[in-house]
């Protein structure tokens, strides 16, 4: 793979409830699409050689929508999941999950615990689902434990240093993020992958996410191989 190809892109899908209610239809019609086009980039994804894909699917403050679309949103979660198994198998996509899933119901958790066994031995391209996930709150869990290690003296604290504190995070078995990705037209981060992407590469789109099409994610590459990387140095 050439050295200026992403390995790690993670994509902000904003944009659902917007383009929806642009059509003058339901914001839960934009999420049913959005869940479509997820299938869509995955695929494309892995076919072009992209070794890790991470999708901010539902965040920490997705809580505090109405309860009528959080509701939908766990439905769409549980179904699209059950459908994924033989779009994982097609494609020798490794599953994976980062956030807390403790708030999420049980069959959920069962459908996704499920998924993760199944596709364990696939060594293709590892697709991530960012649920409940807060970066602020990843960090956070990290410190503690890096505090409850230390306390029973398995670390030693001045030992402590970014690639230790690394093996904390969700992400431990993954590198960095290279580029990132939003739709949605908004330029920030809304708290993902807060240490994962302190040197990535960002690119907008003004679209919605589900107007984002195979063809985007490789103009976004492109746009990726433009760029001039030096993480700090000259």
């Amino acid at each position: 793979m050439q050295e200026n190809f992403p390995k790690h892109v993670a994509v902000i899908m904003d944009g659902n409830g917007r383009w929806a209610t642009s059509l003058g239809k339901k914001r839960t019609y934009g999420h049913y699409i959005g869940s479509l086009v997820v299938d869509k980039i995955t695929k494309s994804a892995a076919k072009i050689g992209i070794k890790y894909l991470t999708l901010y699917a539902f965040s920490t403050e997705n809580w505090s929508r109405p309860k009528s679309e959080v509701r939908f949103l766990m439905a769409l979660l549980k179904t699209q999941l059950r459908k994924k198994e033989r779009l994982f198998e097609d494609n020798n996509v490794k599953f994976g999950v980062i956030g807390n899933l403790s708030a999420f119901d049980s069959r959920i958790v069962e459908v996704i615990n499920g998924l993760i066994k199944k596709t364990a031995n696939n060594n293709g391209m590892k697709l991530n689902l960012a649920l409940n996930y807060g970066g602020k709150y990843e960090i956070v869990q990290a410190v503690k434990k890096v505090c409850e290690d230390a306390k029973n003296k398995y670390l030693n604290i001045d030992n402590i240093d970014e690639k230790i504190f690394e093996r904390y995070l969700y992400t431990h078995d993954m590198p960095d993020v290279d580029l990132l990705i939003r739709t949605g037209g908004e330029k920030r981060i809304s708290n993902f992958l807060l240490w994962q992407s302190s040197y990535a590469e960002f690119v907008f789109f003004d679209k919605h996410w589900p107007e984002f099409t195979e063809d985007d994610l490789v103009a976004a590459i492109d746009e990726f191989k433009q760029r001039k990387r030096r993480f700090g140095g000259l």
